[in-house]
């Protein structure tokens, strides 16, 4: 599996992507990212492949003017000596329209084109992903593939669909090129969960040189705006697949359709008799098709690029005005305040409905009697309150649904800074539901989190200036390995301390995917999660944990001595058991202050027993009440033993609380000094070399 190696950074407002990255991103299509301002994607195979030079060049060339007359950033995608651009400047597109032995670079061949250094113009399927990388929801092309005529003998079916089905970008095409089956392209695409729609009054489906292929789209959008409601629909709904918006070519260079069809019959029976096939098929057909109509065909395919660029980017204006004009209501909801915070915290929000038995165990299939409540928890909110109830104002960055939901969410949190959360129309806040038993354990849960994808790497960019002014910056699992890896990638820029909560074995992977878990600082996951951490970095773990204390203490402590080459320190909960605390020796103790520097260190760890509690009311918030107690401690510079002892007397309340933070803490609650030393259980000391 290929780890991901393109780090998105932030610098001065601009979206850039660090020089060992497969990615550049071309300073002006990082203004308008950055800005929130349209953006066009480009392909760039009808410079290198579907076109003579220099027609070409000229025609790249008008088309982007044409993006930028109706106040879009064009973006062209190509591959340059193993880097793939998004956005080319006047000599990057000069080079690709002259390059000899260009790749066509399609889904597959990316991988190899990078790493052998060579350059190609991208098709359909490979600029859908450079343009889903960065954030490019509009993609304007030709004609896309499809599946060509007797492919359901040959299975020959062009990697755009299969794009358009896992990608969620929006592609403004001419339809499909005539020279394929329309009819199965279409039955495909459906296959593929792609919503299909005409631009224009009818829902004939165009077929390239002619606005009428014989079939009709499923649905028709009539002007831009309608094109981005259609867009803001799909994208919401989270569905990660693609949309087709099919542009009619222009009636006055349609009426050469019928001499470029009787082209298209006779290129395509040469080519069979040729023997060409594959990729092949396509450029030497349309170089055939303009021999045989003098030219007539290249002129319409010139004139429906040309108009598909203007309707895209005016589409692409209205879906930038659609979300503009929501976050606008957004921040009169919530303004947002610009004051520097030393703490911020990105992770999930969410309304807990927790239904807790009466009886020790819980009988499945049957009704058991218990009793319920709602409470508000996800694991970033449960840290951003912890810290909030402590002394601390961080700044949350999070999301919710413009619903019912999201009122009672942010009138429960009106202690806390929200400014940096979202609140989206069409989606729904996330929900939790657990059913937990008697003594407080989880039997079964249940989670709409959905919203947690969309707090994206482009909106927490928007934080920048409270991202570089804090001290300690706290990620939760439940957002985008993504997100992750450009806060991480600005945190190692700025040195920067963050702490990565995994939330749960799944998700506790997401940094260790790249190299993204070397900038980390802290982490506190619980034994499952470091067993995943080192799984994803190809380390050996235990199939089955052990049970016994001291089994317990010696896998954890063997469990972090890999990651510590890098983080700073690890807190590993252990629940009954209590926490073990593994970082740098200092004065036989761990030291916990903010890493200033990465150096040489001697490693060890501290073992603190959990404290002695009342019954379990609710244990979802336990964790995250000791992590964010540990925080505060760290914060305000007090010693290990007293972070500690805040974590573990903030988690005792919680526990005996029904919400996940124990709305009585405070800074007089976890004060370590309000029990005496001898009451304290003592910790045990370990090496880690």
């Amino acid at each position: 599996m290929l780890k991901r190696v393109c780090t998105l950074i932030i610098r001065r407002g601009l979206l850039t992507f660090q020089n060992d990255s497969a990615f550049r991103v071309h300073p002006s299509v990082s203004h308008a990212l950055a800005e929130n301002r349209p953006v066009v994607a480009l392909e760039s195979t009808i410079i290198t492949h579907g076109m003579p030079y220099p027609h070409n060049l000229s025609t790249a060339r008008e088309v982007e003017a044409i993006v930028r007359a109706q106040d879009a950033t064009p973006a062209t995608v190509g591959v340059i000596e193993g880097k793939v651009h998004i956005g080319l400047s006047t000599e990057e597109l000069d080079f690709l329209a002259r390059c000899d032995g260009s790749v066509k670079v399609s889904r597959r061949d990316l991988p190899y084109v990078v790493s052998q250094g060579l350059s190609g113009g991208t098709t359909v399927s490979a600029t859908m992903i450079a343009a889903q990388r960065v954030g490019i929801p509009v993609f304007v092309t030709g004609g896309i593939g499809g599946v060509h005529r007797d492919g359901e003998n040959s299975l020959d079916i062009s990697a755009d669909l299969t794009e358009l089905g896992r990608t969620p970008v929006v592609v403004v095409s001419a339809g499909v090129k005539s020279i394929l089956d329309v009819g199965r392209t279409l039955e495909f695409l459906e296959t593929q969960g792609v919503c299909v729609a005409t631009y224009g009054p009818s829902k004939d489906f165009p077929a390239f040189f002619s606005p009428l292929s014989g079939f009709t789209s499923p649905y028709q959008v009539g002007d831009p705006d309608k094109a981005a409601q259609l867009i803001e629909s799909a994208l919401s709904l989270g569905v990660h697949s693609g949309v087709l918006i099919a542009v009619p070519i222009p009636q006055e260079y349609a009426a050469a359709g019928q001499q470029i069809e009787q082209a298209i019959q006779t290129a395509l029976a040469e080519t069979n008799a040729r023997g060409i096939t594959g990729k092949d098929v396509t450029p030497n057909i349309l170089q055939r098709i303009n021999e045989l109509t003098q030219g007539k065909s290249l002129q319409a395919n010139i004139a429906l690029i040309h108009n598909n660029a203007k309707v895209g980017s005016q589409i692409a204006g209205a879906l930038s005005k659609r979300v503009n004009k929501r976050k606008s209501s957004i921040a009169s909801y919530h303004p947002a305040k610009q004051c520097e915070t030393n703490i911020v915290v990105v992770g999930g929000i969410n309304v807990d409905f927790i239904a807790k038995g009466k009886t020790k165990t819980l009988q499945f299939g049957q009704t058991n009697p218990g009793s319920f409540c709602q409470s508000y928890g996800g694991v970033g909110r449960n840290i951003a309150e912890c810290l909030s109830r402590l002394g601390h104002r961080p700044m949350f960055i999070s999301a919710t649904g413009a619903d019912s939901q999201s009122d009672a969410v942010f009138n429960y949190c009106k202690h806390m800074d929200t400014s940096g959360v979202t609140r989206l129309e069409g989606q729904s806040t996330a929900t939790y539901c657990a059913v937990i038993t008697e003594n407080g354990e989880l039997s079964l849960g249940l989670g709409d989190m959905d919203i947690h994808q969309l707090i994206t790497e482009q909106y927490v960019s928007q934080f920048e200036k409270q991202l570089l002014s804090s001290t300690l910056v706290c990620l939760d699992g439940n957002i985008p390995a993504s997100t992750i890896s450009y806060v991480c990638s600005v945190a190692k820029q700025h040195n920067i301390n963050v702490w990565y909560e995994p939330t749960d074995s799944k998700k506790a992977c997401k940094p260790f995917l790249s190299d993204a878990w070397k900038s980390l600082s802290y982490a506190s996951p619980n034994l499952a999660e470091l067993c995943t951490m080192n799984k994803t970095l190809g380390l050996q773990t235990p199939k089955v944990l052990p049970n016994s204390l001291e089994q317990v203490l010696s896998l954890a402590v063997a469990l972090s001595r890999p990651l510590l080459e890098h983080l700073h320190c690890l807190v590993v909960t252990l629940g009954e058991n209590g926490v073990v605390v593994c970082g740098e020796h200092h004065v036989g103790s761990v030291n916990l202050k903010p890493r200033i520097e990465k150096k040489t260190r001697k490693l060890c760890a501290l073992h603190y027993p959990a404290l002695s509690a009342a019954a379990h009311k609710n244990v979802s918030g336990a964790g995250d009440s000791l992590a964010g107690a540990l925080m505060a401690g760290i914060i305000q510079g007090r010693d290990t033993d007293a972070c500690v002892r805040m974590g573990l007397l903030a988690a005792r309340l919680s526990l005996a609380s029904p919400h996940p933070i124990a709305p009585m803490l405070s800074t007089h609650s976890v004060e370590p000094d309000r029990i005496q030393n001898h009451s304290w259980p003592k910790p045990t000391f370990m090496w880690l070399d």
